[in-house]
């Protein structure tokens, strides 16, 4: 009997009522044969939903199939990458992917930019606006993690110390918060920073151009923010490693074409072994592994 061949299958488990259509259409541009959408997803969803894809297939198949984790909520998030790996046995397992609205990809492209352009992170004061977000406590601990000395903002206090004690436990490094109500107080807290990193909301302006522009000291700054006002004033969206009143700058474009190249190599890892788990750190070292544009 003739047997087609085995089709790469990919789980997406998204915490959102709906599924994210940008991510299924990653999957597919990323090599994934077929994607299995479902929404709404809660911890509790992920035993039958992933007995289902590991038990119609062999052990040795099971590297044609995996599972992403998306959804705009990244507590929910990690709690189905949890629930996933407490699901599996011995051979019974598939590789599995964090990303949930972007966060891991996101803030791991944007980590790499500085890596490359600062060299050696060690002993360097590093500023992230927004730091208790998603992205921004990612993006922090990564940086932490080799070896930056790094201070979040937050608009309330309590919360900044709450997101720099859970990121010091996981990634480990120097992390520090400080409160940043308004744009007139960035000055201030970009005081001996060499890196500043905005993950600030949408259409919201964080950073004046005169708190950063030839600032003494200050080497990157990155953007996150694509839609206007920009996060930080004087950057442009498209901005890939344009040098700015004596900064090198990216936008949110200019690290968004990265982050999509990080996003679909992780996919595409994905089906080369069963065993994978893809959250911040180990994106992180296959975005390393990419040869440069």
């Amino acid at each position: 009997m003739y047997f087609p061949p085995m089709k790469k299958l990919l789980l997406q488990l998204d915490s959102s009522r709906l599924a994210s259509v940008f991510d299924r259409v990653v999957a597919y541009d990323a090599g994934a044969d077929e994607v299995l959408s479902y929404g709404g997803i809660v911890p509790p969803d992920v035993r039958d939903l992933i007995y289902g894809l590991i038990f119609t297939r062999g052990p040795r198949d099971l590297a044609h199939s995996a599972v992403f984790i998306g959804g705009a909520d990244i507590n929910v998030g990690d709690a189905i990458l949890t629930a996933a790996q407490e699901v599996f046995f011995g051979a019974f397992r598939v590789s599995l992917m964090l990303d949930s609205n972007g966060s891991n990809t996101t803030a791991v492209a944007a980590v790499v930019k500085i890596i490359e352009t600062m060299r050696d992170m060690k002993g360097k004061r590093a500023v992230v606006t927004a730091g208790t977000g998603p992205v921004g406590t990612r993006a922090a601990g990564l940086l932490a993690k080799a070896g930056a000395d790094v201070l979040i903002t937050s608009r309330r206090g309590p919360d900044g110390e709450r997101a720099a004690r859970a990121i010091i436990a996981r990634f480990g490094g120097k992390v520090s918060c400080v409160e940043m109500r308004e744009p007139s107080q960035a000055a201030g807290v970009l005081e001996g920073a060499n890196v500043l990193l905005n993950c600030g909301p949408a259409g919201v302006m964080m950073i004046p151009r005169a708190a950063w522009a030839k600032r003494p000291g200050l080497a990157v700054a990155i953007d996150l923010n694509a839609a206007p006002p920009l996060g930080i004033e004087g950057i442009d969206a498209n901005d890939t490693s344009v040098v700015r009143d004596g900064v090198t700058c990216f936008g949110a474009l200019g690290v968004g074409n990265f982050k999509m190249r990080v996003h679909k190599e992780c996919i595409a890892q994905l089906f080369t072994r069963n065993d994978l788990i893809l959250d911040a750190e180990t994106i992180h070292d296959v975005a390393t592994g990419l040869p440069k544009a």
